[in-house]
């Protein structure tokens, strides 16, 4: 049976910011971990012995703050600490994960050949219409997903990226295979938009909610543009770090 809260109507304070404060100090005293998932609003009501809707406004006003997450078809959650994510010239998705003590995971998504427009042209300094592979992913973090990323690259140079990425779940690896031992980001651009559709899918997040824009270009070691990504990052996920 769920232990009831005795709520304060009285107090002058409204019920949901009663609630709301119930919860913050849940967190902090460690109750709630980061992480880890609230109970259904059905159950929070229960035990206050308030409507849904109170509980609802509670969560809002705390979502709003970062405190909690909530997640399409799965729940609210408290919100773990933003990956922290350097921008430099060897920026490596799992080196970056396993450092923070976290388990990086993904996988691939979709893929495509297609001939390079102008934009893709420009950003891999090819002709417009050479034959590009792209390569659609997803990346986690803790199983949380945190971005989806498009990757262009030459197909004649690396015919066999689909296959060498499906066996090693790693574009460093199947760059490896493909004859590039190393590479290095020659710029990575960042701006924002409101998610769409099919990306708040993938990321389990709401429509509307911002996702940071991350484009970047890596060359190979002799200089040459080997790969052009654009990545779209839950924007409450991470937080993005430029080493001075």
């Amino acid at each position: 049976m769920t232990q009831r809260v005795i709520i304060d109507r009285g107090a002058g304070i409204a019920v949901w910011r009663q609630i709301a404060e119930w919860v913050r100090a849940e967190v902090a005293s460690g109750t709630f971990v980061q992480g880890s998932q609230l109970p259904t609003e059905t159950e929070i009501a229960e035990r206050f012995g308030v409507n849904r809707h109170t509980v609802r406004r509670a969560i809002a006003a705390l979502t709003a703050e970062g405190i909690l997450r909530a997640d399409q078809g799965r729940g609210t959650f408290v919100t773990a600490q933003p990956v922290s994510y350097p921008i430099t010239a060897r920026t490596r998705f799992s080196e970056i994960i396993t450092s923070q003590s976290r388990e990086p995971g993904g996988s691939l998504i979709g893929s495509a050949v297609e001939e390079a427009d102008a934009l893709l042209a420009g950003w891999l300094e090819v002709p417009v219409g050479t034959l590009l592979l792209r390569l659609d992913t997803l990346s986690v973090v803790d199983g949380v997903p945190l971005m989806v990323g498009a990757a262009w690259v030459e197909q004649a140079r690396f015919p066999n990226l689909l296959r060498d990425y499906a066996e090693t779940n790693s574009l460093t690896a199947a760059l490896k295979r493909g004859g590039v031992e190393d590479y290095t980001r020659k710029e990575t651009r960042i701006s924002a938009e409101l998610v769409d559709a099919d990306d708040a899918r993938l990321l389990e997040v709401a429509l509307g909610t911002p996702v940071l824009i991350m484009e970047s270009v890596n060359l190979d070691p002799d200089g040459r543009r080997i790969q052009y990504g654009r990545a779209r990052v839950a924007a409450e996920r991470i937080q993005i770090v430029v080493p001075n």
